[in-house]
Order: C-alpha cells, then structure tokens, then sequence
C-alpha cells in the first residue's frame, strides 16, 4: 500500500531527510553492532538490518554504521519490514517489489535516500580509493520485471536493482557501486557496476555462472562487491567466496591512464538506492521482486579474508 503522504506527513518527511542531508558524518568511537566483524567497523559508513525504525516514523529506518543516514521505504513503510531470519539473529527483512506492473506510476516498494545537493552523511564516499557494497539477499522473482514506463504489454526492464551507491550528479539512477543483475549481451548476469567519475563511463564486472544459481529462488545468499578505484579493478563474492567473472567494457573507462591519485569524484553522494532506481519516488526502473537484510556500504576495498569473516560471523 502507498504510504499516506498528507502535507503534514510530506513535510515531515522532507524535514527528516533533509536533516540527515545536512549532518555531519558521525564518529567511529562507538562500538559496532554485534553483527559486524571487528576489521569492518571502522570503515562501515552504512548499516541497515530493518529491524530499528525512526521513532515516531516506522517508514524511516535508522542507520547502525558511522554515517547515521536514515532511509525511507518508500510507498509500503512498516509493511515493508517483514519477518525473516536472513541470518542468525536477524530479526525482520525489507521487502521490495514491483506493484503495479501494467499502470505507469510511483507505487514500487523501493527504498533509500536521495537528495539534489548530495547526502552529506555519505561524504565518506567521496575522493575514495575504494568502496564495498554488501548483504543478504532473497530473490523472488523469475527475470526482470514487466516495464510499466512503456505502451508495450511485453517490455521488460534489462534488470533488477539490488543494493548501491548513487553518483555526485545522479538523478536517482546513475551510481557510483552497485550490485545488481543486468543484460549483458543477451544473458542475465550478477554484476558489480561502478563509477569512478561523475558523468564518466561505468564499469561492469559480470559473473559467469548462472544467476539463478547464484541467487537460488527463495533461499537467502550472502553478496559481495568491490571496487578498487585506484587499480581500476572489482570482484563479486558469494558467501564469502570469490565469485569467477570478467570485464564488459573495454579500455579505460574509469579514466585511469592520467596521473593520480585516482579517486571517485569529489561530490557528496545523492544518495541510496535498494530494490530499484529514484529513491525519491519520480519514476519506476528495474525493481526487485525480492527481500534484503544487513546491508552494508563501506568505504574502502573489503580483503577477501574479511568478507569470508563477515560471512562466518553473521552465519555462525
């Protein structure tokens, strides 16, 4: 169901996120969540496990990294958490899926944060060598879902969103990391999608096994990808391990061949994006049917051991 917005809810709401907006990134003396191995804390910028709500706005769900950037889940709020245990501990999950799929609107059940002058909370994100994106996920759907923005009954989206960060300029679509399946020539595939420089060219490292295989219909899976902005490389990880893969753009397109240091670029994130694209709720594109849970975005390239330690941790 679409969230209520009266003018006193959507005040209330773009009150909320623009504070977050405007917020200092919070400091790393605080212990980490239980659920976070100790060699990940201290670059953990954002944390969600959708099992702490705003006070006073289910809709909101408070952040457990360094950042304190809240999100919103947009259109279905607290029905959007839903109980399922991803991993030992967990309690609730966020569900996103597609609503409408035969009538253009705004009503998917998305979620993440998006503001025209960049997160402040997310600066960590900015000028950085390297970025990890991970977490729990349960697909639900069997192929990217039926277009809703075209006349044709038929179309469908060329892939389904997971979990990612946005660019310094994007209009809730263009990202700096993301994991995500997507059409790589033909074929769906896993892919880790990153972008060192705003309105620069992406780069995609897409996995060679099936996706269905790697993303078993109905079961959860542990999902990883890094990027190394500065040796120009990614990697994909699934319950801890390496995932094979390979390079879909040739030549340079994170613009690596000039003098360094080579960093994304120095603008303040727009924000979040989960389970499909406008984390601010202006257009539909590529949601995921599927569910989600302790997702962390860090600010530097995980080694492969911490991610395996990770995995470990949360599935003792």
């Amino acid at each position: 169901m679409r969230r209520p917005q009266t003018a006193a809810a959507a005040a209330t709401t773009a009150l909320a996120l623009a504070l977050v907006a405007a917020a200092s990134p919070a400091t790393a003396d605080r212990p980490g969540p239980p659920d976070v191995h100790p060699a990940l804390r201290s670059h953990l910028v954002a944390y969600y496990d959708f099992d702490h709500p705003v006070p006073g706005d289910p809709a909101l769900e408070r952040d457990q990294g360094r950042s304190g950037t809240e999100i919103e889940l947009v259109n279905g709020g607290a029905a959007m958490r839903v109980p399922d245990r991803a991993y030992p501990g967990s309690g609730r999950a966020l569900q996103t899926r597609q609503i409408a799929p035969a009538a253009t609107g705004n009503d998917d059940w998305k979620a993440g944060i998006w503001s025209a002058s960049g997160v402040r909370t997310l600066r960590l994100f900015a000028a950085t060598g390297g970025t990890t994106v991970m977490g729990w996920f349960k697909r639900e759907m069997d192929g990217p879902a039926l277009n809703s923005t075209t006349a044709d009954p038929t179309d469908r989206y060329n892939a389904i969103g997971l979990a990612g960060v946005l660019t310094g300029d994007s209009d809730g679509h263009g990202v700096r990391a993301l994991l995500e399946l997507i059409d790589v020539n033909g074929e769906l595939r896993l892919v880790a999608l990153g972008r060192r420089v705003d309105g620069g060219a992406s780069q995609t490292f897409a996995a060679r096994e099936d996706w269905r295989t790697l993303l078993p219909k109905g079961t959860w899976v542990h999902l990883a990808a890094t990027y190394d902005f500065t040796r120009g490389t990614m990697a994909l990880y699934r319950d801890g391990r390496p995932v094979d893969g390979f390079y879909t753009t040739a030549g340079d397109p994170w613009q690596l061949d000039g003098p360094g240091p080579h960093v994304t670029s120095a603008t303040d994130p727009r924000g979040i994006k989960l389970g499909g694209s406008f984390p601010q709720d202006t257009l539909e594109r590529n949601p995921c049917d599927c569910r989600m849970d302790g997702l962390m975005f860090l600010d530097t390239v995980v080694p492969a051991r911490d991610i395996a330690a990770q995995y470990r941790l949360m599935s003792r």
